[in-house]
């Protein structure tokens, strides 16, 4: 790991700078009884996550208008363009409209489709992280590390035992079978706790784009993994079946286990 990054120094500074701006909108939300609609795959929606998005879009529109983004409330324009900024203005919306602050702000860009810079960002909680290909990964500002732990000795994370069916869900019960605990309902706060060192694994399926970029340069500025299920790279394009680990050796014994037939 170096500290020279391959990520334009401003974009860096957009993704701080819309999650800066996405902040106070969601503060203003939370714990406030706002409105909840449900959206046509019948997971939740506030005006939170749509008015974040709306502001970070219109950021982007305007600092890099020849950028792409794909968001989760306004969907894509310009995708097709070598820079791509992923938007997930609220991740565990869920989260959000119990009271409960394990959600958070996911900014990522992908150059060519692989994503090279991710941010979280949970407002309530006043915690950041920030990757970027080429330098360490920072929590509000300094560096962190993942943790190594053997298969037995790991602790688990995914959001829910219900993004598991069919096949998916008979190798995450082989995978949790084999590790020390399985833990569940931290949406993208389990990748910042994996990043920091707090826990080991996090592995989940049926996910977008949207859920999953963000922390690839997150997971790895900080030493760990994170692939597919396959062990390929993760892009914009990926099945959505993820595994994250604090070190490569805990990462292979996984995909073992989850290959297994």
């Amino acid at each position: 790991m170096t500290d020279q990054s391959i990520v334009p120094v401003e974009c860096v500074a957009l993704a701080n700078d819309l999650a800066d701006l996405a902040r106070p909108i969601i503060k203003a939300h939370f714990r406030t009884g706002t409105a909840i609609s449900d959206k046509a795959d019948a997971s939740p929606v506030t005006a939170a996550d749509r008015a974040a998005e709306v502001a970070m879009r219109t950021a982007i529109n305007e600092a890099f208008p020849d950028h792409g983004i794909l968001g989760e409330e306004f969907g894509h324009e310009n995708t097709d363009a070598d820079y791509v900024w992923v938007l997930d203005p609220i991740d565990g919306t869920k989260a959000f409209v119990t009271g409960k602050p394990l959600f958070g702000t996911l900014i990522a860009l992908c150059h060519q489709g692989r994503p090279i810079l991710g941010l979280i960002d949970q407002a309530i909680l006043d915690e950041r992280w920030l990757g970027a290909v080429g330098r360490r990964t920072t929590l509000n500002g300094a560096d962190i590390s993942t943790r190594a732990a053997t298969l037995n000795d790991a602790w688990l994370y995914a959001t829910s035992p219900d993004m598991f069916e069919g096949a998916d869900a008979e190798a995450f019960a082989r995978l949790g079978k084999a590790v020390k605990h399985t833990l569940y309902g931290a949406d993208c706060y389990a990748y910042g706790l994996l990043a920091a060192g707090h826990t080991d694994m996090v592995c989940e399926a049926s996910l977008k784009p949207y859920d999953y970029c963000a922390h690839v340069p997150i997971i790895e500025g900080a030493g760990g993994c994170m692939t597919d299920w396959s062990g390929a790279a993760l892009s914009i394009a990926s099945d959505g079946r993820v595994l994250a680990a604090g070190d490569g050796a805990t990462h292979a014994a996984a995909l073992r286990i989850l290959q297994a037939s």
